[in-house]
């Protein structure tokens, strides 16, 4: 088929096969070459009957075609990363897109389509912008003789650019229209080295950098600021452009966070990568635990085996069998396997242990007045002390009438009550992270016999107390305060008014939670951070930011929340009644989030601790140039601009042609179509064929007959 003009072409369809009408053409070639040799006569007549019946064999025809022209597709892919926030970009952004729109709607033959890429990776945090991506995405089901081409409005941060762009020649010309300025410099603070975990008690080191962009000769230094775990901070200089090691004490078991920050540079963009923060999980080497009985007892031997059981735990566990005033002719050296290192235990080694508890202990002049104020000295300075009462306790050789009654938070009022009954979590006891969802509290009880049968077993021993301070978690006979915590100086002291524990132990009644219960005391006298009962907490789950505000009391205040590029919203939390207050919002950003309530502060870190969105925010034409190239298109600064929105001239080109100049950018125009109806019109009608060839042979017979 040839196309003559558009819509109209001449169409060939032989009555007889190819092959054949050459070979007759040739043997008639042959013939008419033997008359012109020989000089015969009617040689033209001839030929022109033999030429008109080659053509009533090739039966041409005219063939119409009605065609509906197709739109040509061009794409505007719109970065909304979190670099784009910076300095006048959004704005820019915004006005060009508005421009875009307005001048490329008037084009009758193009169809426009917009989208916005983010910063996304696999898991659906954001630590990288994809324009390229969503580009390929936006124009699958196009075909691509239809493509008018590509404009990205970006600041040229762009990650997926592919190593070989001349393999998306097939786009169209791809332009860039940069939203910054020329020559941005910025300042950004790296975190070289992040160590993961770290021994309580012991240092580790981690390494930062911190860079100007870009570089510039000469020293220079910069004010690094380090806070741990929401402390007062403190600020070191450091020198730009080298690395720097840190050395940093764990605190505490579980997550240690840290947040570095740097002043802001010479020329600063943006202080979202002038901060970062890491967790360093503190692991103790061992729990060192002191426990001191004051008698034998039915209990004695439980806690013995609560404590025991944890490989991590070193126990050292004295019993007092006999006061030394008691006078028997048991000799000395048998009343113990080992003498009682009295002055090494509470003298000189008493801070080496994590934590002391005194089971059932009463004055029993083994322990002097002295080594007792040693304990809550201790306590004040940060120790971690556990009393578990016995009928000792409410009389005149209690405990609280020695120097330790300045921190326990219990008075003893006297009474013993001996009757059964079943320990119950109070009000705040649901609330603090010791006692809040015990195992079986709460849950439906069963019934035995005729009667009820309670969640947790029963005790029949509690000693009356009445709490000075702290906060009573558990209540037991008569509602009276059975467990009391209580916070003193930089310590912690817990307090139990009883010595049955242990029927939870030997699963009396179906027993209850007692080592859950000694595990979860034990870790909150010792500070543990999962265990705080007034604390605030941030992380990320998928693509969400969740914030968890732990209290004793509801509290119905918002929490601030700032982005990385310190966008702030204010986020309600919806309580519960196991005393966390939870909110989430979609984590858009990547880098570090801070959020406030009041004096707390929690931090959560989106995506990688340095993603590539943050490296460098500066605007750049070095990552699209090589696109722009390999495609015909070209690469525009907005800020230069003289036409609405700061936009080059926009102009059609058709295929082949350049497609962008000094001012000026092209796209592409196709000028595809589909077919809808085709008419097909014989060029030589049959009857009028039969009778040309008549007509020339009768006149080539009379011609040759002269």
């Amino acid at each position: 088929m040839m196309n003559l003009f558009s819509g109209l072409s001449l169409s060939f369809e032989p009555l007889l096969p190819l092959w054949l009408l050459i070979g007759l053409g040739t043997l008639s070639l042959i013939g008419l070459a033997l008359m012109a040799w020989r000089r015969a006569r009617g040689l033209t007549w001839r030929a022109v009957t033999l030429a008109a019946l080659a053509l009533l064999l090739l039966d041409p025809a005219l063939v119409r075609e009605d065609r509906h022209p197709l739109k040509d597709v061009a794409v505007v892919v719109v970065d909304t990363s979190a670099s784009q926030n910076v300095g006048h970009r959004k704005e820019r952004t915004d006005a060009a897109l508005a421009a875009l729109k307005a001048k490329l709607s008037q084009v009758p033959d193009l169809d426009l389509r917009v989208v916005e890429t983010g910063t996304s990776t696999a898991g659906g945090r954001g630590e990288e912008t994809r324009a390229i991506d969503a580009l390929t995405q936006a124009v699958a089901d196009v075909p691509r003789r239809r493509l008018a081409g590509a404009i990205l409005l970006t600041d040229g941060q762009v990650h997926d650019v592919p190593e070989k762009p001349e393999s998306l020649a097939d786009l169209g010309p791809v332009h860039t229209l940069l939203t910054g300025e020329h020559g941005e410099g910025d300042r950004r603070l790296v975190l070289v080295r992040g160590p993961s975990y770290g021994i309580v008690g012991k240092t580790v080191t981690a390494t930062v950098r911190v860079e100007d962009l870009p570089a510039r000769k000469g020293a220079e230094s910069a004010l690094l600021t380090i806070r741990q775990d929401g402390q007062p901070e403190r600020q070191v200089p450091v020198p730009v452009g080298e690395d720097v090691p840190l050395t940093i004490t764990v605190g505490h078991g579980g997550p240690n966070l840290l947040e570095l920050s740097v002043n802001a540079g010479p020329a600063e963009l943006s202080m979202a990568n002038n901060r970062t923060a890491f967790i360093v999980n503190g692991v103790r080497d061992r729990l060192r635990v002191l426990l001191v009985s004051g008698e034998p007892h039915a209990g004695e031997r439980t806690w013995r085996d609560l404590l025991k059981a944890d490989p991590a735990v070193d126990l050292v566990h004295f019993t007092i069998l006999r006061s030394q005033e008691k006078s028997d002719s048991t000799p000395i050296r048998e009343l113990s396997l080992i003498q009682f290192p009295i002055r090494e235990l509470f003298e000189v080694k008493l801070n080496d242990f994590d934590l002391v508890i005194f089971d059932r202990y009463r004055q029993r002049n083994v322990l002097p007045m002295g080594y007792l104020a040693n304990i809550a000295e201790y306590v004040r300075n940060g120790g971690a002390f556990l009393e578990a009462s016995g009928p000792a306790y409410a009389t005149p050789l209690s405990l609280y009438r020695t120097p330790l009654g300045d921190i326990l938070p219990g008075e003893p009022t006297g009474t013993v009550t001996e009757q059964p009954y079943t320990p119950t979590l109070t009000e705040a006891g649901r609330r603090h992270p010791v006692t809040a969802g015990l195992d079986g509290y709460g849950e439906t009880a069963p019934t035995q016999g005729n009667q009820q049968k309670a969640p947790w077993g029963r005790w029949f021993r509690q000693i009356d107390i009445v709490p000075r301070q702290g906060t009573v978690v558990m209540n037991g006979a008569n509602n009276q305060p059975l467990v009391v915590l209580d916070r003193v100086g930089k310590g912690r002291v817990a307090q139990i008014a009883s010595d049955h524990m242990w029927l939870w132990s030997r699963g009396f009644e179906g027993g209850g939670p007692a080592a859950e219960l000694l595990r979860r005391l034990a870790h909150w006298l010792m500070k543990e951070p999962a265990l705080e009962e007034d604390d605030l907490k941030a992380h990320v789950d998928g693509d969400h930011l969740v914030v968890e505000r732990r209290s004793l009391k509801p509290d119905a205040d918002p929490v601030e929340v700032r982005s990385p590029s310190d966008a702030v919203t204010s986020l309600p939390l919806a309580d519960s009644p196991d005393g966390v207050a939870r909110g989430s919002l979609a984590a858009t950003e990547p880098g570090l989030w801070r959020v406030k309530d009041g004096d707390r502060t929690a931090l959560a870190v989106v995506g990688a601790l340095n993603p590539p969105e943050l490296a460098d925010m500066r605007t750049t034409p070095d990552r699209l140039a090589p696109l722009a190239k390999a495609t015909g298109g070209g690469v525009f600064w907005l800020a230069d601009g003289s036409g609405a929105g700061g936009l080059p001239d926009l102009r059609r080109v058709g295929p082949g042609q350049n497609a962008a100049g000094g001012a000026w950018l092209g796209l592409r125009a196709n000028g595809d179509y589909t077919v809808t109806g085709v008419a097909r019109v014989p060029l030589v009608p049959a009857w009028l064929a039969l009778l040309t060839l008549a007509a020339l042979l009768v006149l080539g017979w009379r011609r040759e007959g002269r």
